[in-house]
């Protein structure tokens, strides 16, 4: 809920501060507000009584499936207001950024699905926002600079930047997927094996 309401007063701004944006600005504000809403979203499998409801009948790619159902109507909505609230001069193309949200808010969702299936923590969210902040932040440095996934949309390499995009998010779904359905047998890491 915190990070769709900063997400939120971040597409806002200009609105709220009568500015004045290009398309850079308002694509950046967009990737601010996506990332924001998505550190959000590490959150939604946190389960305090994990070990308690591990032995309830409903299996986890229902409890997931669910918990991922009553979620997306709502982000759905979040986006488009997010997408208003940046002025139509300064709005950058809507499929490509949309693209990128979806790919951010379901990384951080696989995510949190992995840690779920590989570790014991009952509330994984706070690891699985420190990793997207760390990706974030490297990715633009670490990546070759022709691979860069946060271009502009006048830059040549932004068409190459969305198809890295659309791998992210096919990735994130099918490793959100498998992390979901549970293990036939419990194997742990060494690394997650005495936590």
């Amino acid at each position: 809920m915190t990070g769709a309401v900063l997400g939120l007063l971040l597409a806002g701004m200009p609105r709220l501060f009568s500015l004045r944006l290009d398309t850079g600005a308002g694509l950046n504000l967009l990737r601010a507000a996506a990332l924001t809403f998505a550190l959000g979203l590490a959150f939604l499998l946190d389960d305090p009584a994990r070990h308690i409801t591990a032995a309830v009948p409903t299996r986890r790619p229902v409890r997931v499936g669910l918990r991922v159902a009553l979620v997306a109507p709502s982000a759905v909505l979040w986006w488009t207001a997010a997408l208003f609230l940046i002025p139509e001069q300064a709005r950058p193309p809507v499929g490509a950024v949309t693209l990128e949200a979806a790919a951010t808010a379901l990384l951080a969702t696989a995510a949190a699905a992995v840690m779920v299936r590989f570790t014991n923590r009952a509330e994984q969210g706070g690891a699985v926002c420190v990793g997207l902040l760390a990706m974030a932040v490297l990715a633009p440095l670490l990546l070759p600079h022709r691979w860069t996934l946060f271009p502009a949309p006048s830059d040549p390499r932004w068409d190459g930047a969305h198809q890295a995009w659309a791998v992210v998010l096919v990735t994130a779904a099918l490793a959100g997927a498998w992390s979901s359905v549970e293990p036939l047998r419990t194997w742990r890491p060494a690394v997650f094996a005495h936590r």
